[in-house]
């Protein structure tokens, strides 16, 4: 093809290339117009329905568990008295919640919560794992549970249960009235200490005692050892049931019966030996 025509073809795109499109700007703006139309249809998301809005179901359970912490640091701080729903919504700064959330923690929330309290005809309060007040409480509570052997209460739970119950529980520990020992998932665990059952022994004795290497040894070699020295351990000293043996039943002697036939036709069957006696003989 000749130079000339190339170079005005090239040209001649150059030209349609800048020249703009009113088409494409056309379909631009149609489509704005119907995004803003649709958006503007379609009304606004009601908040009182959103999960996490105003009446929300998320919303209902932040305004307990506000109430709850509420409720539980009034009772470590020896505040007892029962408050109405009004006066705990006032303290927690909630007053602004719907009459739909103020009923349903009247109806529901308040009442089946573990940690809540109702007290009829005057309101709310917080309802800890055990009910003591101070250190004497928790003797008291603990000396039950032992006499009943019903065994300790856990750490936490008196935490939770008795205002400034760390320094209490450290100084009945002190006074060697109460026993803390840690389990293998190293939760505490809180026993009355029964003094009535400790035995004086003499020093010297401990001395000795402690002295005794048993590094190695089982329960069965050491006994085993100490009847050697003519040294007998001490056996269980308690009743013990005495298992009756069973008698066994010995054979039961049945008579055995020859089967006997036809006895039902007893009266109809005849006997004919005779008659064939009779004619083997002719």
């Amino acid at each position: 093809m000749d130079a000339a025509l190339l170079a005005e073809r090239e040209a001649f795109k150059r030209r349609a290339m800048a020249v703009p499109t009113v088409e494409n700007k056309k379909k631009k703006v149609e489509k704005e117009e119907k995004k803003s139309s649709s958006s503007a249809s379609k009304p606004p998301k009601s908040t009182s329905y959103s999960k996490f809005g105003v009446g929300g179901s998320q919303f209902k359970f932040n305004v307990l568990a506000k109430i709850v912490r509420h409720m539980k640091v009034r009772h470590m701080e020896g505040e007892d008295h029962p408050l109405s729903l009004d006066e705990i919504l006032d303290e927690t700064n909630q007053l602004d919640v719907s009459s739909a959330t103020k009923q349903w923690l009247l109806m529901e929330a308040l009442g089946n919560n573990p940690k809540i309290e109702v007290v009829e005809g005057q309101g709310y309060i917080y309802k800890p794992p055990f009910k003591i007040r101070n250190k004497n409480g928790l003797v008291k509570l603990l000396k039950k549970r032992d006499l009943n052997g019903e065994g300790g209460v856990m750490y936490d739970e008196v935490i939770e249960s008795l205002p400034k119950a760390e320094k209490i529980i450290q100084n009945l520990t002190g006074d060697g009235k109460i026993i803390q020992l840690c389990r293998p998932d190293k939760k505490k665990v809180l026993f009355y200490y029964d003094h009535s059952a400790d035995i004086e022994i003499d020093g010297e004795f401990v001395k000795q005692w402690r002295s005794v290497s048993v590094d190695g040894l089982d329960i069965q070699k050491i006994e085993d050892y100490l009847d050697k020295q003519g040294i007998r351990s001490m056996q269980d000293q308690g009743i013990k049931k005495v298992a009756m043996p069973k008698r066994k039943k010995g054979p039961v002697n049945r008579k055995k019966r020859a089967p006997k036939d036809n006895d039902h036709l007893a009266d109809v069957l005849e006997d004919y030996s005779e008659m064939t006696a009779n004619k083997a003989d002719r």
